[in-house]
């Protein structure tokens, strides 16, 4: 990945002894085991100053992770389609309070668990509609089922509520999370979920492109982001690398082929949540346009402002007080959520290195990336081992990132 580093560290006031730490780690991750492969990339004031990588992309047929390997970026889909969202907002489509009943008429009369369990559950009515808010700050009340942490989440399990692994379309998927429960009143507590898949449905049904078509057509194109999609064609098979889960006995696990699985063919769904590929030259493209305001290479995407709204804290504190204290293997005392990002509110509070205005998301197979407007920086990692918290990898490298500065 040398070829991708544009400038000497030095040139922007980072000490390259100490970035070589990065470089040492990379390499211990997968010697130890801990890793099959993975690559960072560090860029400051506008110049991609370190990147590389280690180990393999696909254990089965020995090939190395390099600058072009695709990975699956899940969750860090959801900035993007936050993005896809605010440019609608910026055309006048909709105000961030306006209930998304008046696009979705399923969610006008919501009911919200209250007690009992599975098989019996009580609601109660919802005090208020869910809005466009709502859903870009995970305070709508719904739920994942994979977080198996309520009668709710075990509906959903029961229900076929996947949008990664469904064979039913977005539109149905949707109509299916309408019909049931909300985890909690709307706006009253800060609950990771499906709200980011809901916002891809109102995407195609305000725009009247389907959801795959707006991202590709508004973002992924104009952005020049080439290898980014929700499936992995033919040609680009062998650049694709192969999932991985730890094992009791503390080897990697093959879990999802990377010619075989099931981002290797068009689904029914394109998940706003979870659903796309990329690569470390694409999600830069991402993020360069972010650092930069909101445009990159003559072509803006979102207005200044409107990009320092969707990037301040949206919460009534941070999101520990909301009622979720940890995600993953990282703590939320200290850290908020804009309208598709964490926020840091608060290094010390938080318990890591940072600056407060800086936002981040990570992906479920511990991919990660943060950008921090007061020092002009922003990192990426890539890696395919689910789940995220398996090692505290973003914690390890956020360290290692911020130690280098002068």
């Amino acid at each position: 990945m040398q070829h991708m580093i544009e400038a000497r560290p030095e040139s922007v006031d980072v000490d390259p002894t100490r970035l070589a730490r990065i470089d040492a780690w990379r390499e211990q991750q997968v010697a130890s085991g801990r890793l099959a492969g993975l690559a960072t990339l560090m860029l400051r004031r506008g110049r991609v100053i370190h990147a590389g990588c280690a180990g393999l992309a696909d254990r089965a047929r020995n090939r190395p992770w390099n600058a072009e390997t695709i990975c699956r970026i899940y969750s860090m889909t959801k900035p993007l389609t936050s993005l896809a969202v605010l440019m609608l907002y910026e055309e006048g489509r909709f105000q961030l309070d306006d209930p998304i009943a008046r696009f979705l008429p399923a969610f006008g009369a919501m009911r919200v668990f209250v007690g009992g369990s599975f098989g019996a559950m009580q609601t109660e009515p919802a005090l208020r509609d869910i809005t466009f808010r709502d859903l870009l700050t995970h305070t709508a009340g719904l739920t994942y089922g994979f977080m198996d942490s309520s009668p709710v989440d075990a509906l959903y399990r029961a229900r076929g509520l996947d949008f990664q692994t469904s064979d039913k379309t977005l539109a149905e998927l949707v109509d299916l999370a309408a019909s049931l429960p909300l985890l909690a009143q709307p706006g009253s507590a800060w609950n990771y979920s499906i709200a980011t898949d809901v916002l891809g449905h109102l995407v195609a049904v305000i725009s009247g492109q389907s959801f795959a078509d707006f991202l590709q057509t508004r973002i992924l194109g104009p952005l020049g982001m080439r290898d980014t999609g929700f499936h992995v064609p033919d040609a680009k098979a062998a650049r694709f690398a192969g999932l991985y889960m730890r094992t009791a006995d503390e080897n990697l696990l093959l879990i999802d082929d990377a010619e075989t699985g099931i981002f290797r063919k068009e689904r029914a769904c394109a998940s706003g949540g979870g659903g796309l590929v990329s690569t470390m030259a694409d999600y830069l493209r991402f993020c360069r346009m972010m650092l930069n305001g909101g445009s990159l290479d003559g072509v803006r995407f979102l207005g200044r402002k409107t990009l320092e709204l969707m990037t301040a804290n949206h919460l009534n504190g941070d999101m520990a007080a909301m009622g979720q204290p940890r995600f993953s293997e990282s703590p939320y005392t200290g850290i908020g959520f804009g309208l598709g990002f964490s926020v840091m509110l608060d290094p010390a509070r938080a318990q890591i290195l940072g600056s407060p205005g800086e936002y981040a998301w990570g992906g479920a197979a511990s991919t990660a990336f943060w950008i921090d407007p007061k020092e002009e920086l922003a990192v990426i990692l890539l890696t395919q081992l689910l789940p995220s918290s398996t090692w505290p990898l973003r914690r390890e490298l956020r360290v290692l990132s911020y130690q280098a500065l002068q």
